[in-house]
């Protein structure tokens, strides 16, 4: 293939040898990730493909999927696995990357025999030497919000590791294969945003490793091989990169280049994706450095390797105050006010001023420095570059994404910080309020305007939004028959409001956004 005229249109090839690397990769992987999705193929398959043009290395990533198998099918395959980055910088330019890095695509179903058997030879091969996920936070709950094993999760325990169904499940099958042949030693790596994220990930194999073990299923020495740290370690991590859904106005720049397929598909199981992806250039991800098998080089822009206690101060600053609060504020207020684009909502005088408030005046009050990264230094980038990035197509929609399961971690620590400190006092918070507020208005399916509003997917709609389905724009309060069950519910906001001093500030609140149309915006303006 003639490379120039890619490389004149501003293309970046790959400058490594294809078929080698496809090779080596084969015969000695020594990094596995699962979850296909958009935030791999921007940073961490960029991040090998930097390592392997610097000849730092000349092994490659294997990638599989044990959710929608579709990105596999129609992404990764027709592609023969590359894929095109465009970084959308805040200056306007836009730089694209032919991604090459990943050898092979497999779809994780003990169902799918070759890919199944490949899944094995891979975890059963010494060279191994990272398993890496980023699968969202839901893919490690094993039980629903009453505490009680999903039913395929119990299936999987009373069947055993020979044909799990579950996406743990099919992991804690692999590790085992590995157990079976030599317990050579792993790392498993959790890059999802969740708090503690290697011990939620540890929890659930741990969790399939008795139960196969009392039940017979597995040998009791499995057990001990998951709970030794020089066998196998669960790192946390802090990972952190915009990846929006793929943007039509993307999509046109590269029509325009000659890229053939640039379509969007959206799966049977609503993934965005594309033969390409759209990211900001920002990028973070650190790891604490437990590896007992050695590590992928993966040095690169932005990756550090650091204690425990470090990475959980990075992950707590990023995502309890100084980036994700803030974008959970103006995906709930943009849904109201009818907003499409985060970047826009910045140029919106009240909005920007509220992520500030949230920012600055109650989130860094309480952020304990991680020294490797300043809070303060954070919180400017993210408010003055990254989310106004004109050219960032992220929109509120897709952050609202199952904010039930956020609210928790992005304001409850916050709370819970507040709480405990003797010199700090959790009812003495304005904005965070207003948001959990807005939350509860959110729900009631309509804008500002009345008109009806889409709710974004979350695995607790049906239940919270019972809570509200009574009450009409213009309805006045009390409201607290309504929301007290929801306002006290631990599970949701990480504490009980009532508890917390905060639930009839968030009661008035409400009042105040369902007083009728452009409620919302009054309330805001006025707070």
């Amino acid at each position: 293939m003639d490379k120039t005229p890619w490389e004149e249109k501003g293309y970046i090839l790959p400058r490594f040898d294809q078929k080698l690397v496809n090779e080596k990769t084969y015969s000695s992987p020594n990094w596995i990730h699962f979850g296909a999705g958009n935030i791999f193929r921007a940073f961490l398959a960029n991040v090998n493909q930097n390592n392997l043009n610097d000849k730092k290395t000349d092994i490659g990533i294997v990638v599989a999927e044990g959710f929608d198998y579709e990105i596999i099918e129609k992404t990764y395959r027709p592609h023969d696995n590359m894929s095109l980055l465009v970084t959308l910088k805040a200056d306007g330019a836009i730089e694209k990357t032919v991604v090459s890095s990943i050898t092979e695509s497999l779809i994780s179903d003990s169902e799918s025999e070759a890919d199944w058997n490949r899944l094995k030879d891979i975890f059963k091969n010494n060279s191994l030497q990272m398993v890496s996920f980023t699968i969202t936070e839901k893919g490690y709950n094993l039980k629903d919000n009453q505490g009680n094993y999903f039913a395929i999760v119990k299936e999987d325990f009373e069947k055993g590791p020979k044909s799990p169904k579950s996406y743990m499940g099919k992991v804690a099958s692999l590790l085992y294969e590995r157990y079976e042949n030599g317990k050579t030693p792993l790392a498993l790596v959790s890059m999802d945003n969740c708090s503690h994220n290697g011990t939620r990930l540890y929890n659930a194999i741990n969790d399939y490793a008795k139960n196969w073990a009392e039940n017979n299923h597995a040998d009791k020495g499995f057990v001990d091989y998951v709970n030794d740290e020089t066998k196998v370690s669960f790192p946390w991590s802090m990972i952190d990169k915009i990846t929006p859904r793929p943007d039509d106005s993307v999509k046109e720049i590269l029509i325009k280049d000659g890229f053939e397929d640039a379509q969007g598909i959206v799966t049977s199981k609503n993934t965005y994706i594309a033969s390409f992806v759209n990211a900001e250039e920002p990028q973070y991800l650190v790891v604490e450095d437990i590896f007992p098998n050695g590590r992928p080089v993966i040095e690169d822009k932005g990756v550090i390797f650091a204690d425990r206690e470090t990475v959980d101060k990075v992950e707590k600053m990023k995502v309890c105050t100084c980036l994700n609060p803030l974008h959970t504020a103006l995906a709930i207020f943009g849904c109201l006010l009818g907003f499409n684009l985060i970047s826009k909502e910045m140029e919106d005088r009240d909005l920007r001023s509220l992520v500030q408030k949230i920012g600055y005046e109650e989130g860094l009050p309480v952020v304990v420095g991680p020294k490797i990264l300043d809070p303060k230094e954070f919180i400017d980038e993210v408010i003055n570059v990254r989310i106004p990035n004109p050219f960032m197509p992220d929109t509120p929609q897709r952050i609202a994404t199952d904010t039930s399961q956020k609210l928790g971690i992005r304001f409850g620590e916050t709370i819970k910080a507040y709480i405990k400190r003797e010199d700090l006092d959790a009812s003495s918070l304005k904005y965070i309020p207003l948001v959990l507020a807005a939350w509860c208005r959110y729900l009631m399916g309509v804008d500002d305007m009345g008109n009806p509003m889409e709710l974004s997917p979350d695995p607790m709609l049906d239940e919270v939004r019972d809570y509200v389905k009574d009450i009409k724009l213009g309805d006045k309060g009390p409201f607290s028959e309504n929301l007290k069950p929801l306002l006290s519910n631990e599970t949701i906001f990480g504490v009980n409001l009532y508890e917390a001093g905060l639930a009839d500030k968030v009661e008035r609140y409400f009042e105040d956004l369902v007083k009728g149309e452009g409620a919302v915006r009054a309330t805001l303006k006025k707070a």
